[in-house]
This record gives C-alpha cells, sequence and structure tokens, in this order.
C-alpha cells in the first residue's frame, strides 16, 4: 500500500498459555514499519483454502457480511488457546480526532473507529483470557495502513476473554481500535490463520 504502516501501541497487553491474566506497558509508544507489511486488498475465496470445521461449519475465506452477522471462525490464540468462535461485528462507529490524543504525535489527524463485537465460544475449548482483534476496511475493501495496539476506554474497551470463556455458548464482548488519515472505515476483516491470511472474511456496514 502507499500509505506508510503505523504501529502506535498504548497499554499494550500480552498473554500466553502459561499466564492467566495481562501485564500492560507503561508508557505508549509509536513506531514505524516497512509498508509493505501493510494488509493486501481481499480477494474471492477459495474452497480449497477453507479451514476445517470445528464446533460448526465455519466461514469460507473471502466470506462477505453485514455489520450484525454472524461469522463461525477458526481462532487460535496460542498453541494451547484455540478452538472455534462465532463473531458478531455490532457495530463501526467513528469517534473524534481529540480520543486519539493518548496516543501521541503519531496519531496526528488521525480518526479513531470502533469495531465492536461479541464473540461466543462454538467449540467448548478452553480459551479463557484470549484476545481477539480485526482489522479496519476503508471504502474501495483496502486495509487502513495502520495497526493499533490498544484501546480508548469507555469508547472502545478491547476486553480479552473472561475465565469464563472455556464452555461452548460462553460469550463477551469487546472492541477493536482502528485509525485513518483522510479516510472512512466502512468494514472490519479477520485474517488470521493460513486460510485467511490473504483472503480475509469481512464484514461491512
Amino acid at each position: 500500500m502507499a500509505a506508510a504502516l503505523v504501529t502506535l501501541a498504548l497499554g499494550l497487553s500480552a498473554c500466553d498459555g502459561d499466564e492467566e491474566g495481562a501485564a500492560a506497558e507503561d508508557t505508549p509508544a509509536a513506531s514505524t514499519s516497512d509498508p509493505d507489511a501493510a494488509s493486501s486488498e481481499p480477494t474471492g475465496g477459495d474452497a480449497d483454502n477453507e479451514a476445517p470445521a470445528a464446533g460448526g461449519d465455519v466461514a469460507a475465506p473471502g466470506t462477505k457480511l453485514k455489520v450484525g452477522d454472524k461469522a463461525v471462525l477458526p481462532f487460535e490464540y496460542t498453541s494451547e488457546k484455540k478452538g472455534t468462535v462465532a463473531v458478531t461485528v455490532t457495530a463501526i462507529e467513528e469517534g473524534a480526532e481529540a480520543d486519539m490524543a493518548a496516543f501521541g504525535e503519531k496519531a496526528a489527524g488521525m480518526t479513531p473507529y470502533f469495531i465492536k463485537m461479541k464473540v461466543e465460544n462454538v467449540g467448548g475449548t478452553d480459551m479463557a483470557y484470549a484476545s481477539l482483534k480485526l482489522n479496519g476496511v476503508v471504502d474501495g475493501g483496502g486495509g487502513t495502513g495502520v495497526i493499533l495496539i490498544g484501546d480508548i476506554p469507555g469508547k472502545c474497551d478491547n476486553e480479552t476473554a473472561p475465565a469464563e470463556f472455556t464452555t461452548k455458548g460462553a460469550s463477551y464482548e469487546t472492541c477493536t481500535l482502528s485509525a485513518t488519515k483522510g479516510e472512512t472505515v466502512t468494514g472490519a476483516s479477520f485474517d488470521e490463520g493460513d486460510a485467511y491470511s490473504d483472503d480475509p472474511v469481512v464484514w461491512a456496514n
């Protein structure tokens, strides 16, 4: 993509399969990465790349959905946290440039977008404390060229799965923060795993 890929970090958290919790960085930071690492534009589906079903028929790579639709997806957070989840994008909301102030100078001129979703445990495996995020999609189907790590408390709270997210039917709500300069985020994409990395599932308004 022509735009540089910018990584912004605020309240960075991480957890692995051996720790049931999250560690937060104390200081917001920002760095610029190679633009070649930016997400490519979604393309059509390929049945040969479809991930195997587990606990339900999963959405094929390249599936196009509307906000409010549910997609069953294979999900792996660590080697010990994997299973099948149902993701429903419930809203894509535009924020204000002022909301990005805590991210520092790298975020100047950026408009945030709040991708809100409900995540349900379909496979019934233990995925407590796992974290799932979606990427913003702009008009025309391309990525934003911006990767954000963090949230905006009270407006877009990036929640990890609760301790009870270990059984079939367990669910929680979370939000992924996206941002652009001069473009509008009109969709969200799931591109995790080999089957979806080049052909994501996309929700659009």
